[in-house]
């Protein structure tokens, strides 16, 4: 009997790699995870997590916090700090949904995961060479041997260039950046529990509340050449594309606070667009195979749910990887790219693109600022198919 048959190496410490790591557990797996890096992740941005990833997340043990507040108040302001009234996140997100950063579902994740998991910092795969009975993976220790492999690590993922070929014609780059932090508290003339929107044609800042802890703020503007973004450090770049014009106090509050951040995120908005997600043994998950784009507000969602949703197609399939994977893929992918797709219709309401999309939520702006058509408003949002669909189960679907 091959002792290897069911012992499964998971790539990556994120949200999808831990979650798969807990399913793979729950249906009888010997589970290694390795991670690049040399230590956990901590904090991250803001995440909507909405029904699908929280109905994940409890059949996985991931316990989270509520950090959810009837009185979260949003508010639309300009650089001389005029500010209207906006749908708050109660107001705004469909059914259950909880508002948390990324660290609370990887602590949630972290601190459920079994004790002989065995866990491997600063150990990223070197080479993946498979048969129809296995997986060896070349390390810098050697070669071990696995039953099944999930690249779980992310949009720029090892496993999908070892395993797959070079990226060409799979990373799809969107033509914007995302810059983020923790902020330190709250912005200066607001509550902690205020969220407040800066949006310009082609630039805007969010600053996302929470009950119980300080706020994160999300920067995103337009640019026709994301490579050349990198070329000098993030604070002047957002100087320059929030620039020439006076910041104003708000904005240069939170420009200066990212600034002074100990941790940030700047990276390019982008999606991962492959003709499949499996090939032999080796299987990718999350952002490595799909990365729907933070403005989907679904990307821990689908990874929490893609994860739930292999352990259960293996556990139907037992013994047959490759008709688990292929049954796996087919009741997943119609729901990812529905996510993908309408991650790129909410990109509007983050950033206004062009002087149209400016002028609908100057607009939308002012019915907003009413009682009557923030609710008029919330209804039609929470009807939407695309909240709609933040909301399904998509392993008892």
């Amino acid at each position: 009997m091959d002792t290897n048959a069911k012992r499964a190496l998971v790539v990556g410490l994120g949200v999808s790699g831990m979650a798969s790591a807990l399913r793979l557990h729950q249906a009888g797996w010997r589970v290694v995870i390795c991670e690049k890096a040399p230590e956990r992740r901590r904090g991250g941005y803001f995440i909507a997590l909405f029904g699908t990833g929280i109905s994940a997340a409890r059949r996985l043990g991931i316990a989270l916090p509520n950090r959810l507040s009837d009185d979260i108040r949003s508010y639309n302001v300009d650089r001389a700090g005029r500010r209207l009234r906006s749908l708050s996140f109660t107001e705004a997100v469909p059914g259950e949904a909880l508002p948390v950063v990324r660290g609370d579902i990887e602590d949630g994740a972290f601190n459920a995961l079994p004790a002989d998991v065995e866990i491997r910092y600063s150990a990223p795969p070197l080479a993946i060479r498979q048969d129809a009975d296995g997986v060896d993976v070349d390390f810098g220790g050697g070669t071990e041997r696995f039953g099944l492999v999930v690249g779980a690590d992310g949009l720029r993922s090892t496993v999908r260039r070892l395993a797959f070929g070079p990226d060409e014609g799979r990373v799809h780059r969107l033509g914007y950046m995302i810059a983020a932090c923790e902020l330190p508290g709250p912005v200066p003339g607001y509550r902690v529990k205020d969220g407040v929107i800066l949006a310009e044609e082609g630039r805007s800042a969010w600053v996302f509340p929470f009950a119980d802890r300080p706020p994160t703020v999300l920067f995103n503007y337009r640019t026709a050449d994301p490579d050349a973004e990198f070329g000098r450090p993030p604070i002047e770049t957002l100087r320059e594309v929030f620039g020439p014009e006076a910041p104003g106090a708000t904005l240069g509050w939170l420009l200066d606070r990212f600034g002074e951040a100990p941790d940030h995120l700047f990276d390019t908005a982008e999606q991962i667009r492959m003709d499949t997600w499996h090939r032999g043994r080796v299987v990718l998950l999350g952002d490595s195979a799909w990365c729907p784009t933070l403005y989907s507000g679904m990307g821990a969602a689908t990874g929490l749910a893609g994860a739930d949703l292999l352990g259960t197609m293996l556990e139907r399939h037992p013994g047959d990887i490759g008709r688990a994977l292929r049954a796996w893929e087919a009741k997943l992918r119609p729901f990812v790219e529905f996510h993908q797709g309408s991650g790129m219709d909410m990109r509007r309401l983050f950033l206004p693109a062009d002087r149209t999309e400016m002028r609908v939520r100057k607009a939308m702006n002012r019915v907003m600022a009413t009682s009557v058509g923030r609710a008029l408003l919330s209804r039609v949002h929470h009807r939407s198919r695309s909240n709609v669909m933040k909301t399904v189960d998509i392993v008892q679907a």
